[in-house]
């Protein structure tokens, strides 16, 4: 395992990773909760991937973090670290979807008159954070105001402009937390938001990909049949760590 230190290397690599998203999705890296704590890595052979987790150098397992990637055999090297550890690990399991060209689609219409493009803000995240299915507490709250502060989201106020519909993007560039209130569903709200985050994701050189569970058949159903979000044959694994179980 080569460890890059030069500024432009490192610099050559990212914009390589970038443009191969999302089959460099990684792994995840910074001080904090499970939610921000990302290492990212990239690999072929699973034993390379193997030896990273265990290099005390590369993974701090005596704090939480959240491994993510599609690598084949990600959860079965994980999951055996986490047992001889002690490491409580929580995994999710998710299809991958992408968009080929989110540029060449049309806007989706919708009732103007129910609802207007608007800016996510901090003042929305106790809402998005309620309805967060892996969130709704302090750190998730925290991590979530990131995103919105700082990554490309997208969304539908109503006509007294309150919050409807949303989709937000994390630090790996995928489009995640795609959410319309129950009455505001039935008017394609996710169609619109889905493919505005993706155009705003494309515009920056980034593909538009993201994850959706397997048994979400209607969400499976808008990606594809409204959004021209394509399947891809990987499965996108989110993995929380929580020492000392």
């Amino acid at each position: 395992m080569l460890i890059l230190t030069c500024a432009t290397k490192l610099q050559l690599l990212e914009s390589v990773l970038q443009k191969s998203l999302p089959q460099t999705l990684p792994v995840v890296k910074e001080n904090g909760d499970y939610y921000t704590n990302l290492h990212a890595a990239f690999y072929w052979d699973i034993d390379a991937c193997q030896s990273l987790l265990e290099n005390k150098n590369a993974i701090d397992w005596g704090r939480a973090f959240q491994l993510q990637g599609l690598q084949d055999g990600l959860y079965k090297v994980s999951k055996s670290i986490a047992e001889v550890r002690r490491v409580e690990l929580k995994p999710y399991f998710y299809q991958a979807v992408l968009h080929p060209d989110p540029s060449t689609c049309c806007p989706s219409q919708f009732k103007s008159d129910l609802f207007h493009y608007g800016t996510l803000n901090s003042s929305h995240v106790v809402l998005i954070n309620e309805t967060w299915s892996i969130g709704g507490n302090h750190q998730s709250l925290r991590y979530l105001n990131s995103l919105i502060c700082n990554f490309p989201s997208a969304c539908l106020l109503d006509k007294e402009g309150q919050l409807a519909s949303w989709t937000l993007s994390d630090p790996l560039a995928c489009l995640t937390h795609s959410y319309t209130l129950p009455q505001y569903r039935g008017h394609r709200c996710n169609t619109v938001v889905g493919l505005e985050a993706a155009r705003k994701m494309h515009a920056k050189g980034f593909p538009a990909y993201g994850g959706v569970l397997p048994d979400n058949k209607a969400a499976k159903q808008g990606l594809m049949k409204y959004q021209g979000f394509h399947t891809l044959p990987f499965t996108k694994y989110v993995l929380f760590f929580t020492p000392g179980c």
